[in-house]
């Protein structure tokens, strides 16, 4: 792995950490900014402090060494999450920059994920002869 990209990795990874943890935290307290959001989208209270606890578990896991498969389900996660919450925005109407925080975390967790160094990812398991 070079250096750019291992700091480009980096930036990546820590700026989508703090974002969903700091949203992790909001919805998990249930703080008004994000309960908010979660009700303005049509979506119950009560999703708030869920999708809360799984943002700060899947930000302990990709920033914890090892756990490769852990780190691929947390990844996967926040692709959900991100995704979800800009097409919410857009469907209900709201303009662009309500949105832009769930496409910028989209982009995030993309980039994390594409540029995470090689002890960070599941082998890739091969067959041979296999039909």
């Amino acid at each position: 792995m070079t250096k750019t990209r291992k700091i480009f990795y980096w930036i990546a990874t820590l700026w989508l950490s703090l974002g969903m943890l700091s949203s992790g935290i909001f919805q998990l307290l249930q703080m008004k900014a994000g309960l908010e959001v979660i009700t303005h989208l049509g979506y119950p209270a009560y999703l708030g402090p869920i999708l809360g606890v799984w943002k700060i578990l899947g930000v302990a896991a990709i920033l914890a060494p090892g756990f490769v498969l852990l780190k691929e389900w947390a990844y996967a996660g926040f692709f959900f999450f991100a995704s979800g919450a800009a097409v919410s925005h857009l469907i209900a109407g709201h303009p662009f920059g309500e949105a832009f925080p769930g496409i910028f975390l989209l982009m995030l967790t993309v980039a994390s994920w594409w540029l995470r160094p090689e002890g960070r990812r599941v082998a890739m398991a091969t067959t041979s002869g296999a039909a």
